[in-house]
């Protein structure tokens, strides 16, 4: 009898089981759309996005509903993998395609894989839904274009399949199916701009909550010491040091990386021209640690792979191009978020801006291991820029595996932000300049905590590499130089001239680059790979008969730095006999080099541009410095060099590396500050602040003469990122002319369970304004649709809440005086634990009204319509909020968000504020190239002619 009655129940229960295949093109968003699903339909949450890793293979989820379980495959997108798809199709229920509508560049591609979809036999009758996916994206395709886009592929395909009968009704088929085909826009990714100020509320409930606990007294009717009250204590102690132990982790993690990083690029770029005999693993500098400046002519344990220059010649190409083309494979296939710089991106994620496996393991683990293979390839492109991405990878992994990090979005922007300046701590040696960097390129705000946090992270990380001591020299960075000589007055001539330099090399780079880009994103996004191997083919092919783009750039510029004091001498560089030739060489290098990055940087692989910029600067300043060396030699008691002492040199080129250098890093990022405590901490001489402050002062009145803005905030405005620049604008418009009027609000009350689930089904919106039942709708709050869906979801299960129930948004008079919620700010409920939650909504949710007063908040920031559009923007940029009401004398009148002012900004108000538009700056470069070249070549020939004399 048990059997059969558990039969019998089994069979009621039963629910039918439906299998649904997950597909689509690699990092398209499967895998994250599955947790997704998982999260909100399981009680047991999916992985988050930045612990996802590229699918290998499949994974498997499933969830429950009333009547029905559903089973998720999520199958690999890579190429290989596709081929086994087919087995799932005979066993399979529906079938899933998902497309990235942000990657254009892949469109085809995807389309091809579709339309091999839909030419399987097995799926003929299967529902097949298309999910076009990153709609939260600026830059993605909507619903409709991403249909018309298949449709004028197809419509292409069928012009060219008309050639058989048989494939002509094949595709007819398809035509037939595409028709009735669902396109469905989704974002596997909620919370794309997250509420600063919401977090700050969330922030202090729980310090409020975490106080109360410990106010709780825990001795004993006497007084004694208990082990509650003991525990109580060591609590208190580990929720204040939590912060710090975390920071200094992440110094150290940051520190370790980045040594190894050094050490390895170091024997990537070594072995391209040979090998040591002593051990294969050693660089040429450890294998000729005894001899004086390595020289590998008088260095007998390391051998150059050939004797023959042409065979030696076409071993170093050929490894450039096997490292790029490995760098660019593993980026490509594992971790696309690893190529580029990441500045830009860290910009807008410390902003405010979230962007999903952005700072994943994947990208960290990829970026490290490529990044040495990028630079060793002798790209155009330096590791400084994704260092900081690196930096800021470690923070995230590691400030996630602590609860009180991953629980709150303020902790963690400041845990990017200590770890920004602690990558470029340790790409520059620099721990003063990277706190600097961080305030001045990465936050738009900056607290005093954030500062000693970022101050301490960077000391911790430098510390760490130093101890390491990669270079076994005392160095942190190569290029790290001392000088024991004074300039003089009159040398400012020169001084300004190199940042005349600084500030046209900036505007040249970055209008040029962004040219480079467009075309980049237009017609090489599906030849990635084929694109880092022929730039490091060409720049391989060129920097070998240049000395100084054939070494590393790091290295060029420890070499370009030095004093000329007879302790080393790099090919003939401080000898006057061959200063001319070093004069032609080094414009070549100037010239060369800038052409390359700026084609080269943006290319998928880890690219920087911190160290190419200073490279360029440094071969530009250095040949400033042997002219006018020259020109001292020839008149050394006459005019300005009259000042000179006859002993003493009286012209140091490598100072003027120095400042192009600081030049040419200060024009293409627009720092200033930070540049002038870099090069201070590079040099450890106080001398040379007033010269650099002086380049970077010209500078930046060439840049803001020309409109120029920083590379990084330009690739924001490239790539479509919602982020508000520090500059301010006048619009003169009130934001009333910006606002959104058409909104889904709640009424107070009047609304039942099922009308709100109504509500959420029909709309996306991210928060309900929350308002009076009257007709004058006074706003009463406002509360974010993951609380509304959270709070509905758990009333349900756990306290019998009905379809029917009512619904209440407005606390009453008795609710507000409640013991738990005294004190706390408004939406006292946000953000809590689920046990917390279940206590309140035992009060909150019976069966005759479920009050959701606690998770509004019922103070939201709100303006007046004819407020101006740029103190707005202010409140954007300095308090972070998702949005931002307008109310008019409590009324609700609109609603405000980043994008909408950025849509407004670029669509009626795209201006430079400069006062040179685009014709005519192009046009004043084509005169100013055509009148220099013709200058040059008249100066050099007197110079020549006059010294020839001498």
């Amino acid at each position: 009898m048990y059997h059969l009655l558990k039969g019998f129940h089994e069979y009621l229960t039963r629910k039918e089981e439906f299998s649904v295949i997950i597909i689509g093109l690699d990092g398209a968003g499967k895998t994250t759309l599955l947790e997704r699903i998982k999260t909100l339909y399981n009680e047991t949450p999916g992985l988050s996005p930045d612990k996802i890793a590229p699918t290998v293979g499949q994974n498997m989820g499933k969830i429950t509903l009333p009547s029905t379980i559903l089973k998720f495959w999520d199958l690999g997108g890579q190429r290989g993998i596709r081929s086994i798809w087919h087995r799932y199709y005979d066993d399979c229920h529906a079938v899933v395609f998902v497309i990235d509508a942000d990657d254009r560049e892949r469109l085809s591609e995807g389309w091809e894989v579709f339309d091999s979809v839909l030419s399987a036999p097995q799926i003929l009758g299967v529902p097949l839904l298309l999910l076009a996916n990153k709609q939260d994206s600026p830059q993605s395709l909507s619903v409709e274009e991403i249909r018309n886009d298949y449709e004028d592929w197809h419509r292409r395909k069928l012009e060219s399949a008309r050639r058989s009968y048989g494939e002509e009704m094949e595709m007819q088929h398809r035509s037939e199916r595409i028709a009735s085909l669902d396109v469905m826009g989704i974002s596997a990714l909620e919370g794309v701009c997250p509420d600063w100020i919401q977090d700050s509320i969330i922030e202090r409930n729980r310090r409020l909550r975490t106080a109360r606990r410990q106010s709780i007294p825990h001795r004993g009717p006497r007084g004694e010491v208990t082990l509650a009250w003991l525990w109580s204590r060591l609590q208190g102690i580990a929720h204040a040091g939590e912060s710090w132990f975390v920071v200094t982790l992440v110094g150290i993690a940051i520190g370790f990386n980045a040594a190894i990083i050094s050490i390895v690029t170091e024997w990537l770029s070594d072995i391209k021209m040979g090998y040591c005999s002593d051990g294969w693993w050693l660089n040429q500098q450890f294998c000729c640690w005894e001899i004086e400046g390595g020289d590998e002519d008088t260095c007998e344990a390391w051998h150059q792979w050939s004797n023959v220059m042409p065979a030696r010649w076409a071993i170093y190409v050929l490894f450039a191009a096997l490292f790029s083309f490995v760098a660019a494979h593993l980026v490509k296939q594992l971790a696309k978020y690893a190529a580029g710089s990441g500045i830009s991106e860290i910009k807008c994620i410390i902003g405010g801006f979230i962007m999903k496996g952005f700072l994943g393991f994947w990208t960290f683990f990829i970026k490290s291991v490529t990044l040495p293979l990028v630079i060793a390839s002798g790209l155009s492109v330096g590791k400084e820029g994704p260092s900081v991405h690196v930096a800021c990878c470690v923070g995230n992994l590691i400030a996630s595996l602590f609860k009180g990090f991953s629980r709150s979005q303020v902790k963690m922007r400041e845990i990017l932000t200590a770890s920004s300046a602690a990558g470029v701590a340790v790409a520059f040696g620099s721990p003063i300049g990277g706190v600097l960097f961080s305030i001045e390129e990465m936050s738009s705000v900056f607290s005093i905590k954030t500062m000693w946090r970022s101050f301490f992270c960077a000391l911790v990380a430098t510390v760490t590499l130093s101890a390491m001591n990669p270079y076994r020299s005392g160095k942190l960075v190569l290029f790290q130089v001392t000088y024991d000589r004074d300039w003089h007055f009159f040398e400012i001539i020169f001084f300004i001239i190199l940042g005349i330099f600084g500030g046209l090399y900036g505007a040249f780079m970055v209008k040029f680059n962004l040219k480079v880009a467009e075309f980049r994103r237009r017609y090489l996004g599906k030849h990635a790979i084929a694109e880092a191997v022929a730039l490091a083919v060409v720049t391989a092919m060129i920097g070998w008969f240049n000395h100084f783009m054939r070494i590393d750039m790091t290295e060029s510029m420890e070499i370009l730095f030095r004093e000329c004091d007879g302790a080393s001498d790099y090919d003939h560089l401080c000898q006057t006999t061959y200063q001319w030739p070093m004069v032609n060489s080094l414009f070549l290098a100037t010239v060369a080099r800038m052409g390359l990055v700026a084609i080269s940087y943006g290319c998928k692989v880890p690219a920087g541009i911190f160290v190419p910029s200073m490279a360029i600067g440094a071969t530009f300043g250095r040949m400033v410095g042997i002219m006018v060396k020259a020109i001292n030699r020839a008149y050394p008691t006459s005019g300005i060099f009259s000042v000179c002492q006859p002993d003493v040199p009286c012209i140091t080129p490598g100072t003027y590396a120095l400042l192009g250098a600081a030049a040419a890093l200060s024009g293409v990022m627009r720092l200033t500050v930070t540049v002038v405590v870099i090069m201070f901490e590079l040099t450890g001489a106080l001398t040379y602040i007033l010269p650099t402050m002086i380049v970077l002062l010209v500078t930046k009145a060439v840049g803001d003469f020309l409109g120029t803005n920083g590379i990084a905030d330009e690739m924001i405005r490239f790539n479509g990122f919602p982020f508000l620049e520090k500059d301010d604008h006048a619009y003169n418009v009130p934001v009333s002319r910006v606002m959104r009027l058409n909104l889904k609000t709640l009424p107070a009350s009047g609304l039942t369970v099922q009308d709100i689930e109504t509500i959420l089904a029909s709309t996306e919106v991210k928060g309900f304004p929350i308002v009076s039942v009257d007709a004058s709708r006074t706003l009463l709050g406002f509360i974010d649709r993951s609380e509304l869906r959270y709070v509905l979801d758990k009333a349900k299960d756990y306290q019998d809440v009905q379809a029917g129930t009512p619904v209440s948004f407005a606390p009453d008079a008795e609710d507000e005086e409640e013991a738990e919620f005294s004190g706390m700010a408004s939406g006292p409920a946000v953000g809590i634990d689920d046990e917390l939650s279940l206590e309140i909504m035992e009060t909150t949710a019976t069966p005759d009204v479920l009050k959701l007063w606690p998770w509004v908040n019922q103070t939201p920031l709100t303006v007046s319509p004819q407020l101006p559009l740029e103190v707005v923007m202010q409140l954007f940029k300095r308090m972070g909020p998702r949005v931002i009401l307008v109310e008019n004398h409590g009324a609700l009148a609109g609603l405000v968000t980043v994008k909408d002012v950025l849509r407004f900004t670029m669509t009626e108000h795209d201006d430079r504020h400069s006062p040179w538009n685009e014709q005519r700056f192009d046009g004043v470069v084509d005169e100013a190239v055509s009148w220099g070249s013709d200058a040059v070549d008249r100066a050099w020939a007197w110079c020549r002619g006059r010294l020839g004399q001498h």
